[in-house]
């Protein structure tokens, strides 16, 4: 960190930097009080989060160039969370949740939050997504969305009709919907006009329509920095004491954690300066989480939308995501009325564009392709969460990880041949576990016991005790007929480098 700050003396740096951290105010701007809104919270409460992101983690070691706020992917999570607990609860959570990062961050977890499988991630976003654009298209039409994930899908004709019949709710969908024209279609214009972040143009032009065509629809609700900070009370914290309380503080953890700790691996690739040191981000994240608990903001995660833009942008020390805290801060202080004209539905247009971008259409394809395996952990956790809830998906989806890492570690292969004399072969290689033993030992007895057999262990790479055990067991019985024992061969015990043969009595 010492060594990104002595870059400053640079001043093509400060320039460059200063820069960058305006393209990163430009995109953040509109997402931190998007998904303040969707989250259910005042819009203030996400530029503030927004802001301790630039101006307190922007400070601390962990990425230099990776860029913190309030996340797409823990709207829904917050949404849940609030309509549950409350509001002034969430501030509670949230302190709680940067208070177990700081200390898994200290315990040096941060690496093995990478272990977590790609798969289960992109479920969690993917699922994310979906219940995200659900729930947004009714934001977009100024209908009230309804509570659980298959309500609100369910509700989809309903919410067509509402469309098709009121003045009102078209108008507003109107407005969402040329947000997200406008969004998809930036891409396409020149380079020079990509300079300009596309949530900055779009929500600019839909407040621009609104107010000179004076379109009915609804704002955003401003009620001030001061007023809107909200520390958690005394009984709050001791409210989270309770299992449901404590079952969201692990999920806020968890995703949080990963989805910030992914980010970073994602950036890393993207440019060539210091890598990422996940123990200290991960603190860094803990830090920011807990400043954020106290003023009753929303959570934060590390962002690949808005560190993305901040090495496009040319960013090159940690000035430029300090900066970005600053303008935000100035925007906030100075300029409130402004967002106070910010339509709902353009907001609502920017997260479900935000929310298609959280499903991995085209990495679905390529992995059906290579590991189906890992395609139905992502499709079993997303609907996992859109059908429950979101700590009960990312749940199932690590123990179906675990259990199908588990299944492949114990791949074991068993091929049977016969030699002149009658005598038969069978050869097991692979990891011999208890997991394979039923496959094993049917296999086995299926084969005919008046006729001599070797069992040939040498190419077993891993033979646990249960399995041992059983094979042993199998041998004596089979040796009952009177036939010719058993022979078995292969390693005496675990650990022995020389094979070794066994001749098991009858």
């Amino acid at each position: 960190m010492l060594s990104a700050f002595s870059n400053l003396k640079n001043p093509a740096v400060v320039r460059q930097d200063a820069l960058a951290s305006l393209v990163v105010f430009l995109v953040a701007l509109p997402l931190c009080v998007g998904v303040a809104v969707a989250s259910g919270v005042p819009a203030e409460l996400g530029l503030i989060t927004g802001i301790v992101g630039g101006l307190v983690v922007g400070f601390m070691p962990g990425s230099a160039l990776q860029v913190s706020g309030p996340a797409a992917g823990l709207t829904v999570l917050v949404f849940e969370a609030v309509r549950e607990f409350g509001l002034g609860m969430l501030g509670a959570i949230v302190l709680a949740t940067g208070a177990l990062q700081i200390i898994l961050g200290l315990l040096r977890f941060g690496r093995w939050f990478r272990a977590i499988s790609v798969s289960v991630v992109q479920g969690m976003l993917a699922g994310i997504g979906l219940v995200l654009i659900f729930g947004q298209l009714y934001t977009m039409a100024g209908v009230k969305q309804p509570r659980s994930g298959l309500d609100k899908i369910a509700g989809i004709p309903g919410l067509i009709g509402d469309i098709a019949t009121s003045r009102t709710a078209l108008t507003a969908f109107a407005v969402g919907l040329g947000t997200i024209v406008v969004l998809v279609g930036w891409k396409k214009l020149p380079a020079k006009a990509q300079l300009v972040p596309a949530p900055l143009v779009a929500v600019a032009l839909a407040t621009a329509v609104t107010a000179i065509g004076d379109l009915d629809v609804a704002n955003v609700k401003v009620q001030g920095l001061v007023d809107a900070i909200q520390p958690p009370a005394l009984n709050d914290l001791t409210s989270l004491g309770t299992v449901a309380a404590l079952g969201t503080v692990l999920a806020f953890t968890l995703i949080a954690s990963a989805e910030s700790l992914f980010s970073a691996a994602a950036v890393d690739r993207m440019h060539d300066g210091p890598r990422t040191h996940y123990d200290k981000e991960l603190v860094a994240q803990g830090v920011g989480n807990t400043v954020c608990g106290v003023l009753g903001a929303l959570p934060m995660t590390a962002v690949i939308v808005r560190s993305s833009a901040n090495v496009q942008a040319g960013a090159k020390t940690v000035l430029s995501r300090i900066l970005h805290g600053l303008w935000l801060l100035l925007f906030t202080v100075l300029l409130p009325a402004a967002i106070g004209i910010i339509p709902l539905a353009a907001l609502a247009g920017v997260l479900v564009h935000a929310g298609c971008k959280l499903i991995p259409v085209k990495e679905i394809g390529p992995l059906w392709r290579e590991h189906r395996g890992e395609v139905v952990i992502l499709a079993v956790t997303a609907i996992a969460i859109v059908t429950t809830s979101m700590f009960e998906g990312v749940v199932l989806g690590l123990v179906l990880a675990v259990a199908k890492s588990a299944w492949e570690t114990s791949h074991v292969h068993l091929d049977t041949r016969e030699l002149t004399g009658g005598r038969t072969v069978v050869t097991l290689s692979g990891n011999a576990t208890f997991l394979r033993l039923p496959r094993i030992l049917e296999t086995l007895e299926a084969l005919p016991k008046d006729r001599p057999i070797e069992l040939d262990l040498t190419a077993v790479r891993h033979l646990d005790h249960a399995c041992r055990a059983a094979l042993e067991n199998w041998a004596a019985r089979h040796n009952i007929t009177g036939t010719e024992p058993v022979r078995m061969t292969g390693p005496a015990e675990a650990g022995d480098e020389a094979a070794a043969s066994v001749r098991v009595a009858g």
